[in-house]
């Protein structure tokens, strides 16, 4: 019995039914081994959305997030263009705490806002404050597309009134960068009172005659090209930015026709006379820097 149980068992290979008619077929053959890949750290490459190449990221940012290929200009954060743009450490920011509640108890709205907040570590879709560019007093305002696409709700509107009302203490130009997707419609018509409420804060500007530069980046549209962006003294863009109010596929499929070329591109927008300069990224801060001392008081004037 105790041999039983220690012999040696017997196996029995059992071949797969075959369906009638068919024939067996060749073993399949040992698969190879596949070597294990590797983990690389993400964020090394991006890819450009103009040419398609693909970028280093550290020498993309070298380069101020334009693609070394073909010039196409990468979208900001707010932070970002702050860095390369004013002079360093001369920036203090302005009403930081102040952020757009949900006046309508719009659905989801306070948890898209929440999100947005997180997401970015801003607290609104724009930035204001005092800083000096080329060692000339500013006051700017810089808006942020990773914030909900920069919509302009109440709390956009007021940071922006209280910047130019501050420069009109200082006297000192203002410089607003713009780029959005328009009024924020989660706020309805508090929202679009936005459009009224900043345009004639730039109109006090005017009067005192405190120069305003209005800079176009990617994407410019809706309501906020249709106030205080298209209004400044001096309107300035980057190559290659959308500008508009109805967006080209929009346009197109209400009067159902073909649109140019670069329709609403900062380029065409040069053309037609809508901005006064196409300036690349990497020229833009010795540009304002030039404006600034241009509109400097000088001796014998009265400003």
């Amino acid at each position: 019995m105790l041999k039983d149980l220690f012999r040696k068992p017997k196996y029995v290979t059992v071949k797969p039914r075959l369906e009638e008619g068919r024939e067996e077929t060749a073993k399949p053959k040992e698969q190879e081994a596949v070597p294990a890949k590797r983990d690389m750290p993400g964020g090394l490459w991006q890819k450009c959305r103009s040419c398609g190449e693909i970028a280093y990221t550290k020498e993309l940012e070298r380069n101020l997030k334009v693609c070394p290929k073909c010039g196409y200009h990468f979208r900001l954060t707010a932070r970002e263009r702050l860095a390369f743009t004013v002079d360093e450490g001369s920036f203090v920011e302005l009403d930081p705490g102040l952020f757009s509640g949900n006046p309508l108890d719009f659905p989801e709205y306070g948890e898209k806002l929440a999100e947005a907040r997180d997401a970015t570590g801003l607290k609104e879709a724009i930035i204001t404050g005092e800083a000096t560019i080329g060692g000339f007093p500013v006051i700017i305002g810089v808006m942020d597309s990773h914030f909900i696409m920069a919509s302009m709700g109440s709390a956009v509107g007021e940071k922006i009134v209280r910047a130019m009302e501050r420069a009109l203490e200082r006297r000192v130009p203002v410089i607003i960068f713009a780029a959005s997707g328009g009024a924020r419609m989660q706020e309805g018509i508090i929202s679009l009172m936005q459009m009224a409420k900043t345009s004639g804060a730039v109109a006090k500007l005017g009067e005192a005659g405190i120069p305003y530069i209005s800079v176009f980046t990617d994407p410019t549209t809706g309501g906020v090209t249709a106030s205080f962006a298209s209004v400044g003294d001096i309107n300035l863009a980057e190559p290659g930015a959308l500008i508009a109010f109805a967006g080209p596929r929009v346009i197109e499929q209400t009067i159902r026709q073909k649109l140019p070329e670069g329709f609403q591109r900062a380029e065409f927008m040069l053309n037609h006379g809508f901005v006064d300069l196409v300036v690349p990224r990497g020229g833009l801060k010795g540009t304002l820097a030039a404006l600034l001392d241009l509109h400097q008081p000088r001796e014998g004037t009265n400003a």
